[in-house]
């Protein structure tokens, strides 16, 4: 493992939702009816700067709203999240105490906090412009990672729930000194998100394009590295931008795998990793396959882009079958099925051994 650095589209365009899209996720109840559209959060009348707990410019602006269109424009809002949370059963106790707009980023989003009156616990949701490539995204995560994903889209509004978890760039700053701070059991972890990442060709995880998720066990900690940023689904060419390694804001964590990980174990995480992502698979075989079948009749990027991955991808796995993927979703397809293949020839290989040596 080595960590470079690697050139991103500083601005990916907003590709719309096709019809086989928007069929995929009625059929599968992500498509709903809300009062409350990304257009709607446009209207607002003036901003705040968001300065964090040190003080410092978050880049975000909170945004303020004539107050004949606050009332409304809360309760729909209000009316979202219970679709997110709880299938649309409204409680009383909850209100919106805050709206957050992001002026950088290809979407664009509004963030909005949700307070409980009752004891002041919160929670955040996004609202953003509906983009096929990060529902894509967020679906390949849900189906093929092991953590859960809850989003709707509107229209063209794209509704996310928020990733709870520290942020990259700030674990790596804060943690990574702590006293007991346990190193293999994160160098692991990335290892797996690695892989998970260049797999299902998720592109542009640096630091702060996921989470770390911290677990307290009764004998050790447990972290989980989660994306929560998923714009740049299947869109650059070049190889390296779906492999979080090559990546310099990664590199306090790389050079952690190097300390910590030899080369039989470095397989080992990835073969774990794959069975996982198989077993994922299989166990939702029809949802993946009218995804990617909906993805492979679908522009998430240039052919250009898709003309370099193709071939990036053909090198790597010395497998003429990535030749013939016409675009992103194809590929997506191949490199799936290139792992379960290689992950199947594996473990018929080790079945072997074993009734030989018997």
């Amino acid at each position: 493992m080595t960590a470079t650095n690697d050139t991103i589209s500083r601005k990916k365009p907003i590709y719309p939702i096709s019809q086989p899209l928007r069929k995929f996720l009625k059929h599968y109840g992500r498509e709903v009816k809300i009062n409350a559209v990304y257009s709607d959060m446009l209207r607002y009348n003036g901003g705040i700067p968001l300065y964090d707990v040190h003080g410092k410019d978050t880049l975000w602006l909170t945004v303020l709203y004539p107050q004949s269109e606050a009332t409304q424009l809360h309760l729909a809002l209000l009316e979202v999240y219970a679709l997110l949370k709880t299938g649309g059963e409204l409680t009383d106790h909850l209100s919106v105490q805050r709206i957050d707009f992001c002026t950088f980023g290809n979407s664009n989003p509004f963030r909005v906090r949700i307070v409980n009156n009752y004891n002041d616990n919160f929670d955040y949701f996004y609202v953003k412009q509906a983009d096929a490539s990060r529902i894509y995204g967020l679906e390949l995560e849900h189906i093929l990672s092991p953590n859960r994903i809850s989003y709707l889209v509107c229209d063209t509004t794209l509704i996310e729930e928020h990733i709870a978890g520290i942020p990259g760039d700030m674990f790596i700053k804060n943690q990574l000194s702590e006293k007991g701070f346990n190193e293999i059991r994160l160098a692991k972890e990335f290892v797996k998100f690695n892989e998970r990442c260049f797999l299902r060709l998720l592109g542009d995880m640096r630091s702060y394009n996921y989470v770390v998720d911290v677990t307290p066990d009764f004998e050790e900690t447990h972290y989980r590295i989660r994306a929560i940023d998923f714009d740049q689904q299947s869109y650059e060419g070049r190889k390296k931008i779906y492999m979080p390694q090559f990546f310099k804001e990664n590199l306090a964590i790389v050079n952690l795998c190097i300390k910590h990980i030899n080369a039989e174990t470095l397989h080992q995480y990835q073969l774990e990793e794959q069975t996982l992502m198989a077993r994922r698979i299989k166990s939702a075989k029809h949802m993946i396959h009218d995804l990617l079948n909906c993805m492979m009749h679908d522009t998430i990027s240039d052919e250009s882009r898709v003309s370099q991955l193709r071939q990036e991808l053909y090198e790597h796995y010395n497998n003429p079958v990535f030749l013939n993927c016409k675009n992103m979703g194809a590929l997506v397809r191949a490199s799936l099925r290139e792992m379960i293949k290689r992950n199947s020839q594996h473990f018929k290989k080790m079945a072997a051994k074993r009734v030989k040596d018997y």
